[in-house]
């Protein structure tokens, strides 16, 4: 069965295929489960945010260890209830960053596992936004710093309304139980954290390696731009690599090759965009393929990879240009 969309938010951007990205770019084929994502059902108000009750973890208690929880005793709270298992050092999560998690999901009445991350040993990744995800995680996760785990019973208000989840076995009536671990978080401020790496040949644009969240200068020579597809580590980062199939999270300018000028930038959005390398121009996937997450790439894109004499209307390239590109690889989804 094929996961239902996690609703990332994609903002628009230019290096789509349809040059504006509202793709359904968090899907993945992950089997018979059911993330947390957002509900249809309209904005509930804002919790009150209580101690417990909340059911023992028996088993696996450590950070990043696949947990066992208890049946609930009793009724659970009208409220959401919320614990701080283990308190993490890192960084604190803050509403609409992209939150990296290990994560398992019952119900409380039964304990009936409906989902985990732990078996397919890939966190997830999602926007701790209104419409990405349940209002229980949005609530429940921010001001958690990263390192931590964190238990919480979600009602159904804040869960999967009156409907439920079929997919999930979940009814209307489910209060839910959650372990999450919280991994890393990313938002507006995030950089890539590789290692610098030698940026020696002339002929190419220079990228600045500044990792304070501000955009990088992109230097571009006054040189013939190259005909072949250019892409290059500015930053060397030591995570795994991305794959042709893979959803990406970044950061990322946009310049042209003839004069330099920027035409689009993650950056002034002040937001970060995702996609999947099979829904973007063919320089992007190709140039991204196989390199490593936490790096900075530097690709140019000759026309034919790029936008060729057909460029998206409104976005300042003219046709047949040649676009260099800063990519900070932030995290796979």
């Amino acid at each position: 069965m094929r996961r239902r969309s996690l609703l990332i938010a994609v903002p628009a951007g230019l290096v789509t295929l349809a040059a504006c990205g509202d793709e359904d770019s968090g899907s993945s084929n992950t089997g018979d489960s059911a993330t947390p994502e957002a509900s249809a059902t309209s904005a509930a108000p804002a919790p009150k945010i209580v101690d417990g009750p909340l059911p023992a973890i028996t088993a696996g208690t450590k950070f990043g260890e696949k947990p066992t929880v208890a049946k609930g005793s009793g009724e659970p709270s009208k409220d959401l209830a919320v614990k701080t298992v283990v308190a993490g050092g890192g960084k604190a999560v803050a509403e609409n960053d992209f939150v990296s998690a290990d994560y398992l999901g019952q119900v409380w009445q039964s304990a009936k596992v409906f989902d985990n991350s732990y078996d397919r040993k890939t966190p997830l990744i999602i926007q701790l936004s209104q419409g990405s995800i349940i209002d229980g995680w949005r609530y429940a996760l921010t001001g958690k710093k990263t390192g931590s785990r964190v238990q919480f019973s979600v009602p159904p208000t804040w869960g999967y309304g009156e409907q439920g989840n079929e997919q999930a076995g979940i009814k209307g009536d489910d209060t839910l139980v959650f372990v999450v671990d919280v991994q890393d978080t990313f938002n507006a401020k995030s950089s890539a954290k590789g290692k610098k790496v030698p940026q020696d040949d002339a002929a190419l644009p220079e990228v600045g390696t500044n990792t304070d969240g501000k955009a990088p200068s992109i230097e571009v020579p006054k040189a013939d731009a190259p005909k072949k597809l250019v892409a290059e580590y500015v930053l060397e980062g030591d995570g795994a690599e991305v794959g042709a199939q893979d959803t990406v999270l970044v950061q990322y300018k946009g310049v042209v090759w003839d004069g330099g000028k920027e035409f689009d930038s993650t950056y002034g959005r002040k937001q970060l965009t995702s996609f999947s390398l099979q829904q973007v121009v063919k320089g992007w996937a190709q140039g991204l393929t196989g390199k490593k997450v936490g790096s900075r790439v530097l690709i140019v894109i000759p026309p034919d990879l790029g936008y060729g004499d057909n460029p998206p209307q409104g976005s300042g390239i003219e046709k047949d240009s040649t676009l260099v590109f800063s990519v900070d690889i932030l995290a796979k989804m």
